[in-house]
């Protein structure tokens, strides 16, 4: 077996668009991105997704189907004299594809130096992120790319025809060699790498290289050595990225909709991830958002599983974890508490604060009486039920109903003393 000093997923990179697999979102054939950069025009992208997804591939592709001279820079270890060979180059040959790997990393000087080079033409501009780049990169630059793309973890079957295509290319792949492997054995791969193509190519040739005999070009794939080369591939998690405050984010909406078994899958990703905090914090947030007055007596016991965790920590803080976070998928819901308060928030913030009744100002001074202040109260203790008519609120917001309570719940017994308030002073 000849060894391979350049690994399988960079000489596997579609050398034009008809061969790049998956990302049929954006570029298709149907596609608009597809059309225009087939008819010779390629406008200036930032493509962003997670690793592995073809962010750089898709940019290859593309100068290769232009016919366009490419070069490639990442972000993190290119500085301002790497952009100004480039240029030099682009002005020699009257434009040139420039692909950044890293895009969000650009220091001013950089920024500045490119900006104006892209908007005269002189380079055409591919640059690649993981984060999101309405987030993270600089608005300058957004403003320059005519199309920004997100790019999205390839399914199962296009992984799989990756895989097949790596196996029988003979020019760039491992065609050369003759592998007998159990079909199902691919789909293992590909389900293993979670949509990372180039995880999926580097394992293969893992695999390749593991089954064969020294010096033989016929190779026997057993299952063992599949499970053995894929195990813990597929994970991937950055505590700072894009995914991680979705992974937060899908959490918190499975709970909110009551499915119980998704929200235990998302709490799985990210106890894999470590971030105990984030998790942590969002469960209370979860508790009196979205659970509320519906049953209060959650908030408490989700600071009491916390504090279980934090005590404990991984591996066994996920007992405590998966008690809270069923407790809140099964618990009725209501977010109509911090809602009012917004409500009352609104007001404030625009200008509606109006005058505090006298009878409420603080009278715990000398001379407060001769002002008014105190005057009348109604101390509720004194009166049946510890309730008296009096009006609390300044006069400009008299009546106002920043509560809207909703018959979720215990809340259903919050709502019957409201209403019974409400009516009592004539609302």
């Amino acid at each position: 077996m000849l060894f391979q000093q350049e690994p399988l997923a960079s000489r596997m990179r579609p050398r034009h668009l008809d061969e790049l697999i998956g990302q049929e979102h954006v570029i298709g054939r149907d596609t608009a991105l597809y059309k225009m950069i087939q008819n010779g025009h390629v406008p200036s992208m930032l493509l962003y997704g997670e690793p592995g997804i073809g962010k750089t591939s898709l940019a290859y592709a593309i100068a290769g189907t232009a016919g366009r001279e490419f070069y490639a820079l990442n972000a993190t270890t290119s500085g301002k004299k790497d952009m100004e060979e480039v240029v030099e180059q682009a002005k020699l040959a009257g434009g040139v594809i420039l692909f950044i790997d890293e895009i969000h990393r650009f220091n001013k000087a950089q920024q500045d130096y490119l900006l104006p080079n892209v908007e005269k033409g002189i380079v055409t501009l591919i640059g690649a992120t993981t984060e999101n780049p309405f987030h993270d990169v600089n608005p300058a630059i957004r403003s320059r790319c005519g199309q920004i793309k997100q790019l999205k973890r390839l399914d199962k079957e296009a992984v799989v025809r990756l895989l097949q295509q790596a196996l029988s290319d003979r020019e760039r792949g491992l065609g050369q060699y003759t592998v007998h492997m159990e079909e199902s054995l691919l789909g293992h791969i590909a389900g293993a790498v979670n949509g990372d193509a180039r995880s999926a190519l580097n394992v293969l040739e893992d695999i390749i290289f593991a089954a064969s005999d020294f010096g033989s070009y016929e190779v026997n794939v057993d299952a063992k050595t599949v499970y053995e080369c894929v195990e813990g591939k597929g994970f991937a998690h950055d505590k700072n990225g894009d995914l991680h405050y979705s992974l937060l984010s899908a959490f918190q909406k499975s709970i909110r909709g009551s499915d119980t078994d998704a929200a235990l899958y998302y709490l799985a990703r990210l106890l894999e991830g470590g971030d105990l905090v984030s998790l942590c914090r969002r469960l209370t947030v979860i508790a009196y958002e979205d659970i509320g007055l519906a049953n209060p007596q959650i908030g408490p016991k989700v600071v009491a599983a916390i504090q279980a965790v934090e005590r404990l920590g991984l591996p066994e803080a996920r007992i405590p974890l998966s008690v809270a976070t069923i407790d809140l998928c099964l618990s009725p819901k209501s977010n109509t508490a911090y809602k009012a308060l917004d409500r009352a928030i609104a007001d404030v913030r625009s200008g509606k604060f109006g005058e505090i009744p006298d009878h409420l100002k603080d009278a715990h001074y000398s001379g407060a009486a001769k002002l008014g202040h105190g005057v009348g109260y109604k101390y509720p203790h004194d009166y049946p039920n510890g309730w008296v008519q009096q009006q609390y609120l300044p006069d400009e917001l008299a009546g106002t109903c920043y509560y809207e309570p909703k018959e979720a719940g215990e809340e259903k017994y919050a709502a019957k003393v409201y209403a019974r308030l409400k009516e009592l002073k004539g609302q």
